[in-house]
């Protein structure tokens, strides 16, 4: 087996690269846009905070937040508000942090990590900690720290050292070819 010399590796490297954000463009599937115009719902064992501008809430124990058919759950949160006292930020750890949401067609992304910093204002959640994000028909993504737009299910991955991001894609569903009538022009076996 030739190995390839380093420049014709890199370029190799990036042909893939543009190649997997043919495929991630190829294949849109938006979350569910009606989900930041939902009331967020927190639930856990302990609060502490208040809603203040500018201020923070902690909340421990069986952390679940939900808005619209996004979902994170997780061990703790910080809670951040805004100078309206709107949340602009939730920062949840756990083991693992979990996050969920469907798309507008029903698809169901998931991800977890050992933190999940989700930016209420923007759409954006950060995991970061053996990361990982598996949209159901469309692949998943593991590494150290993995980026994902609730509004365009884009996400990017990095991974620290000489890790490596790791990536599947699953092809579209195929049609199932249907079988063919059984032909009713048969003749009779005679028996001897």
């Amino acid at each position: 087996m030739m190995s390839m010399p380093p420049s014709r590796r890199a370029s190799a490297r990036f042909a893939l690269a543009i190649a997997v954000l043919g495929l991630l463009a190829a294949q849109p599937a938006l979350a569910r846009k009606s989900d930041r115009q939902q009331e967020m719902q927190v639930a856990a064992k302990n609060f502490d905070g208040f809603q203040k501008p500018n201020s923070v809430s902690t909340l421990t124990g069986n952390v679940v937040i939900t808005q619209g058919t996004l979902k994170a759950t997780g061990a703790q949160a910080k809670v951040y508000f805004d100078a309206d006292t709107q949340i602009s930020r939730v920062v949840i750890t756990g083991n693992p942090a979990h996050l969920e949401q469907l798309d507008d067609n029903g698809n169901l992304m998931l991800g977890d990590a050992a933190t999940l910093d989700y930016d209420n204002l923007k759409g954006i959640a950060v995991l970061s900690g053996n990361a990982s994000v598996t949209q159901k028909g469309r692949g998943e993504a593991r590494g150290d720290r993995l980026t994902y737009n609730t509004e365009t299910s884009q996400m990017t991955g990095e991974s620290a050292g000489d890790g490596l991001v790791h990536m599947t894609f699953k092809p579209k569903p195929q049609a199932a070819a249907t079988p063919a009538p059984a032909s009713s022009s048969s003749t009779p076996q005679e028996q001897p």
